[in-house]
């Protein structure tokens, strides 16, 4: 492989509490649970199974992403390895919506979208599912598409061009759900990935400038890991 090939490993961040009581977590946040602790530790194992060699880490600055990194880091062999808080990775900021329960949130999305049901949201891209949420709230907080992505895919460029120009190798990143999803979305506009589990890894190459999607939440790592703990 070409030596400045950068290959990023974008994990989200592993369980909370917020995310076990089904409230939404974007700017606000908390700590994680046992059950996160858990697949934090196997996606480190999974990836020390694989050999899968970090030559940098990058997380968000909330404290869940920082968390997920230090135990994923540890687990994985590389306890040495210091990583780089980015403001710029964190999750949409839902505005008035932080702390409240999810099913609140989706039932103005729904509303203000004129459907029924979950399933109908699929036919939607999560840029206009942004912009409705930053529409419905008038404290004015919640960030609009345009301020997503572009901040999202702004910090992924300059973390991918630095370590291209250090040489390539592979870049560990840990981040959040809609955030991986705005970039995936970035790249590839045709891209409608949701539901990202906990500890997922989504793989992207980057190479001669151009991102290749090569994997969405792969859970694979998680289990090999999970095995190596229960022998």
């Amino acid at each position: 492989m070409d030596k400045q090939v950068v290959t990023l490993y974008i994990v989200r961040h592993g369980k909370t509490m917020l995310n076990t009581a089904d409230r939404v977590q974007g700017w606000a946040d908390s700590p994680l649970t046992q059950a996160g602790v858990e697949v934090a530790i196997a996606l480190g194992k999974g990836l020390q199974i694989e050999k899968i060699s970090f030559d940098a880490a990058y997380s968000s600055d909330s404290g869940r992403a920082i968390e997920t990194a230090e135990i994923v880091l540890h687990e994985s062999g590389h306890q040495d390895l210091a990583f780089i808080k980015n403001k710029q990775l964190r999750e949409v900021n839902f505005g008035k919506y932080e702390g409240d329960l999810n099913a609140t949130m989706w039932t103005h999305i729904l509303d203000q979208l004129k459907i029924d049901s979950m399933e109908e949201v699929g036919n939607f891209g999560l840029s206009r599912i942004v912009d409705t949420i930053a529409t419905l709230d008038e404290t004015k907080q919640a960030e609009n598409w345009e301020k997503v992505s572009l901040r999202v895919k702004e910090s992924i460029d300059e973390i991918a061009n630095k370590q291209a120009e250090n040489g390539g190798g592979n870049v560990l990143i840990v981040t959040h759900g809609m955030t991986i999803g705005a970039l995936l979305a970035t790249i590839d506009p045709s891209n409608k990935a949701r539901g990202l589990d906990n500890a997922s890894v989504t793989k992207i190459e980057y190479a001669g400038g151009k991102f290749t999607v090569k994997s969405i939440g792969d859970m694979s790592y998680v289990e090999k890991g999970r095995l190596q703990v229960t022998v």
